[in-house]
């Protein structure tokens, strides 16, 4: 058995969860800022996300849930999958996004697991608190470990990748280090570096 873990926004997503989110709101360019400093590592991921959670108090949460389940597949993704699976991976997705993004496409990609963050939502509304696995810089390293002590899986059978600073501590754990339309900080630690939003491309390079 192998395992393959994913970042979801602007991985294995066409974009940012929370940006979309804050369209809705109008204030994705402030948003969309924050994301930017965070992912290229200027930013502390924790400070970052509790930072643009806290703007989308008061946004409905059934309208939170029904952008989520629209969000658009990365090309490449469901093939990618599919093949990674039909090779031996167990393929998972590790986001410091949301549980209302990552379970419904887990579900329509057929991904092996998912583990994110939960949006808290009191009255029908969304409180602007957040709590989760992925709420750290360290968070994805961490659960990594954690789910190769469980599995039985090495770092040489694992494979991960991502797009920004927060996927930096996975990269430590696997041998297959994909850097993905990336920020330079992610680059400088992959071993395969892929410029063109397709993820097929990842299964040529492995």
């Amino acid at each position: 058995m192998k395992l393959a873990v994913f970042d979801f926004d602007s991985t294995l997503m066409d974009g940012e969860t929370i940006d979309f989110l804050a369209q809705e709101l109008g204030i994705k360019e402030k948003v969309a800022r924050i994301t930017e400093e965070a992912m290229s590592g200027r930013l502390d991921f924790f400070e970052s996300l509790t930072t643009r959670v806290a703007l989308l108090q008061g946004m409905p949460y059934q309208k939170a849930v029904d952008i989520c389940a629209a969000l658009p597949a990365m090309p490449g993704a469901q093939e990618t999958i599919k093949e990674l699976q039909k090779m031996g991976y167990k393929v998972v997705c590790f986001s410091g996004g949301f549980r209302i993004g990552t379970q419904p496409f887990k579900e329509k990609y057929g991904l092996d697991a998912d583990f994110s963050n939960v949006l808290h939502q009191k009255d029908g509304l969304l409180t602007g608190l957040i709590g989760g696995e992925m709420m750290f810089g360290f968070s994805k390293g961490d659960m990594l470990q954690r789910m190769q002590a469980v599995m039985g899986i090495s770092a040489k059978d694992t494979l991960v990748a991502g797009d920004g600073a927060n996927d930096v501590s996975m990269f430590a754990h696997a041998d297959k280090r994909v850097a993905f339309c990336a920020h330079d900080i992610l680059k400088k630690e992959a071993n395969i570096v892929i410029e063109q939003k397709d993820l097929t491309q990842i299964l040529e390079k492995i």
